[in-house]
């Protein structure tokens, strides 16, 4: 893979959108049961810290989730797809358990949900040609977790993708099984998507987060970038 790229037709919808990302490399995701603990305790505490963004008891009504569920409006989905952050702070709402997956995908969770913000990544080394979000085509090829049939792109549906097809539909709701990471990843892009300035605040915040925890545990420095209207693209 050359570049990350943002398309001119996401743009379009969300001129003042921001995507923070953070690239890592040569990290080893097995699982350490002697971590899980630790992991566990991690998201337990991103639980709680969580409950900041639900101040209200109606959970429709909470900011974090009226904004997403707006900017789902300005694009073609999947009817009743809901953002990443809005899944697991509909978790934290019904105070249900977040169990350990794999060590980084439990440790951005745990930042999507200190800082309410979806986050969400692929493994670099399954992308073909360079990686894009912008506006679906329609019939990209989506294969989510589990799913054995084909399950593509909407005409109009913003999607991250590449030469290959979808690897995340509706902009951060579900990753493809043929990218997600995984505990073979070795070298992965994270993301952070923001559609207000509020939102771009708490991204920075956690996209710094997110480096040092990343550093902390797999002990590799990771590159950062912000992606905007202006500067569009990051060659890797």
């Amino acid at each position: 893979m050359k570049k990350i790229m943002i398309d001119q037709e996401f743009w379009a919808l969300f001129p003042e959108a921001q995507i923070n990302c953070l690239v890592v490399k040569n990290i080893n995701n097995v699982a350490d049961v002697s971590q899980e603990t630790f992991f566990t305790n991690l998201l337990k505490s991103s639980k709680e810290q969580a409950k900041r963004y639900l101040t209200t008891d109606t959970f429709s009504e909470n900011q974090v989730i009226q904004d997403w569920r707006s900017a789902f409006q300005q694009f073609k989905t999947k009817k009743g797809v809901r953002s990443s952050i809005e899944a697991l702070l509909k978790r934290v709402n019904q105070d249900r358990e977040f169990s350990p997956i794999n060590h980084l995908v439990d440790i951005y969770n745990s930042i999507s949900l200190k800082y309410g913000v979806p986050l969400g990544g692929e493994d670099l080394d399954t992308i073909v040609g360079d990686l894009h979000l912008g506006v679906a085509k329609g019939g990209e090829s989506f294969f989510p977790l589990g799913a054995d049939t084909d399950s593509p792109a909407l005409e109009k549906e913003v999607i991250y993708y590449d030469e290959k097809g979808a690897i995340c539909r509706c902009l951060n709701w579900r990753e493809a099984q043929r990218t997600m990471l995984t505990e073979e990843t070795t070298n992965a892009v994270l993301f952070i998507e923001s559609i207000n300035e509020t939102q771009r605040a708490r991204a920075n915040e956690a996209i710094k987060e997110l480096s040092q925890l990343v550093q902390e545990y797999f002990k590799v420095a990771g590159n950062d970038y912000v992606l905007s209207k202006e500067s569009p693209e990051i060659i890797l």
